[in-house]
């Protein structure tokens, strides 16, 4: 983001969408912190808007001109402590002038055949304390992104492979995530 100056837009590489150059946006800045870091929280507004609207405010991100056509990520404020995840965006409400939202968060993944060795009848806490112990773990840095209008990004960082150059993007990596990110915009 462009008031983080250690992440420049240089640095980044070309984009198919402003929505994936935000989200490798997002990624590279919070990928400049380490890792084992909470969830953050950002919302993501229209440049030429935000030109248009707070010129102060644009000058001080160092936006300029020739960034009209894309999305300026806005970090918010940190989640408060204790509260689940789901339980939180259920409480999100944007303004009209927010285009979307997006969300950074570390998670532990485990790879597609695993799910079938889950033990039966395990409760929340067992179950994070299995896939903890689980060998094949990943420890992975999420990067969802939604617009208004229903689409969506998403940036998987893996801890193992923790480059610029390694990082996946796609639409529908985590989709239960991205539904939930959608949803604070009903």
């Amino acid at each position: 983001m462009s008031e983080h100056p250690e992440t420049s837009d240089a640095a980044l590489p070309p984009a198919a969408t402003p929505l994936t150059r935000a989200v490798l946006e997002m990624d590279g800045y919070v990928a400049t912190m380490g890792w084992d870091l909470p969830a953050r929280l950002f919302a993501l507004v229209d440049t030429g808007q935000l030109l248009a609207s707070e010129p102060g405010l644009a000058a001080q991100l160092g936006l300029a001109e020739g960034q009209a056509g894309g999305l300026t990520p806005v970090e918010q404020e940190e989640l408060p402590d204790g509260m689940a995840l789901d339980e939180f965006l259920g409480t999100i409400a944007w303004p009209e002038v927010v285009a979307g939202c997006a969300l950074v968060v570390e998670r532990l993944m485990l790879p597609p055949g695993a799910e079938a060795k889950v033990p039966d009848e395990v409760d929340e806490d067992r179950l994070a304390a299995w896939v903890a112990e689980h060998p094949d773990r990943q420890e992975v840095r999420i990067t969802a992104a939604v617009l208004r209008d229903g689409s969506r990004e998403t940036a998987l960082r893996l801890r193992a492979k923790d480059s610029e150059r390694e990082v996946l993007t796609g639409a529908d990596l985590v989709p239960a995530l991205s539904e939930a990110l959608l949803a604070t915009f009903a």
